[in-house]
């Protein structure tokens, strides 16, 4: 057995990792796009697939799926195996990949689509399934919530070999932080041998909850006293759904009244929407304090303040309107780290008003947008969009606790949590610092009998 990564090992973007379980047979773990600085021309798949007899997708992030169209242009022919959310949002994204990044053909993009839903076949957490192998080797694969977004999972499989017995491989995708809302925290599997898991945040930790939500009331409170817009880049799977929960939450629990109970909440993003939908219909897979409230009455992520803007003119008029009227207002727009969509287009015409305040709630990668603004924003600097210097004279905040994924002392929890821990650890998808931070940490844990690798 052996594991190639053709992606997210120097960086965060392009998950893609390779499992080898002999010479004829090698499962797929995700195919992501490369962003922000790791951002590549030539999309097409550098390494061969003519022994790839399956792939499995952890969940529908760009930078987890986004070349199955060139994996698929590339003569791949196996399965697609998911879990039903995830089946259901992967066309989603993959549609809107296809129009943003390669051509608005809707007959390129339907015969992409079709060929795609032909390939996908679903399995339910905690299900045990097949994986196509040759020779005498056996593979079984089966899901765990990972509490990422809405369906993620990670992923364990177990090879078996009739003279060696058996050995298990537990890829993470990306694991959800704690106390996030709407989904349950992902539980650590039983055992894994070997262990390939994320690191995005490998060196840091989260506020609390409590806390985040308190730092985000107050932020928002600040930032439309002087009448001012918030924008706020948020991923159109996750994170604009979490911020839609907790918003409700701080406009319920305000008084009659209070500026809460008029406050503007603008859902800029068609995919956003659509995806909000999914997690409306699967709100089974939510957690114990979502469910409660819906059995109440309260519609979380559809609320009376919420206006869902669809189309593109609605979206050029909403900018005018705001531009011209002093409205306070709190917009959440795609994309994440600013690297295209509609935000582009709010920062560029907010980003010198000072009644501006721009709130990052997640990561930004070297090389965005985002990551630009969030450098230069604290010391007055500028950056450009479509070519054009704009001066930074918003204000700028980050509450890193609203991340999708785990902190450090939850990848540390992951693997501590397993009553037979891994042999083998390989670190991968995220910056360096963060890798070798994680890496130093599971040494101090785990003693020195582990194998702990950075990703190569």
């Amino acid at each position: 057995m052996q594991i190639l990564h053709h992606g997210a090992v120097n960086g965060v973007t392009g998950s893609c990792h390779e499992l080898v379980i002999n010479s004829q047979t090698s499962i797929l773990i995700d195919c992501g796009l490369f962003q922000g600085e790791d951002a590549k021309d030539d999309l097409s798949i550098e390494f061969n697939v003519t022994h790839i007899t399956a792939l499995i997708v952890t969940h529908c992030h760009i930078d987890h799926v986004g070349r199955i169209p060139y994996l698929l242009a590339a003569g791949f022919k196996g399965p697609i195996f998911t879990t039903p959310a995830s089946a259901c949002l992967l066309p989603l994204v993959i549609e809107d990949a296809l129009k943003v990044g390669v051509t608005r053909d809707t007959k390129i993009i339907n015969a992409c689509l079709s060929l795609l839903n032909k390939r996908i076949f679903t399995v339910n957490f905690n299900t045990w399934f097949m994986l196509p192998c040759t020779n005498e080797q056996i593979a079984k694969a089966r899901f765990q919530r990972a509490g990422h977004i809405l369906g993620s999972a990670y992923v364990e499989i177990d090879i078996s070999n009739n003279n060696k017995g058996k050995h298990r491989v537990v890829f993470s995708g990306d694991l959800g932080a704690p106390y996030t809302p709407l989904l349950p925290a992902p539980k650590p599997p039983y055992k894994a041998d070997t262990l390939v898991i994320e690191s995005t945040y490998g060196d840091k930790n989260h506020q609390g909850r409590k806390e985040r939500t308190q730092t985000l009331k107050n932020v928002i409170e600040r930032a439309v006293a002087d009448n001012g817009v918030v924008l706020v880049p948020a991923f159109s799977i996750g994170r604009t759904q979490e911020l839609l929960y907790e918003l409700e939450q701080l406009i319920h629990q305000s008084p009659n009244g209070s500026p809460w109970r008029s406050m503007h909440v603008i859902l800029d993003s068609p995919m956003a929407a659509n995806f909000t939908e999914q997690y409306i219909k699967f709100k089974h897979l939510w957690d114990a304090e979502a469910k409660r409230k819906v059995a109440k009455g309260r519609h979380p992520l559809n609320f009376e303040n919420l206006t869902t803007v669809d189309t593109h003119s609605e979206h050029i008029a909403i900018i005018n309107y705001l531009a011209s009227r002093q409205t306070p207002a709190i917009i959440l727009a795609a994309s994440g780290m600013c690297s295209g969509g509609r935000i582009v287009n709010y920062l560029e015409r907010f980003l010198d008003d000072k009644t501006t305040d721009v709130l990052f709630v997640g990561y930004q990668g070297c090389g965005t947008l985002g990551r630009d603004i969030q450098k230069y924003g604290t010391r007055n600097g500028y950056v450009f969009i479509n070519d054009t210097r704009i001066t930074i004279n918003a204000q700028v905040h980050t509450i890193s606790g609203y991340s999708a994924h785990a902190d450090q002392n939850g990848l540390v929890k992951f693997v501590t949590g397993m009553r037979k821990k891994p042999s083998h650890i390989k670190i991968v998808h995220g910056d360096n610092e963060a890798k070798r931070a994680l890496a130093s940490k599971y040494k101090e844990v785990l003693g020195s009998e582990v194998i702990i690798e950075i990703g190569k």
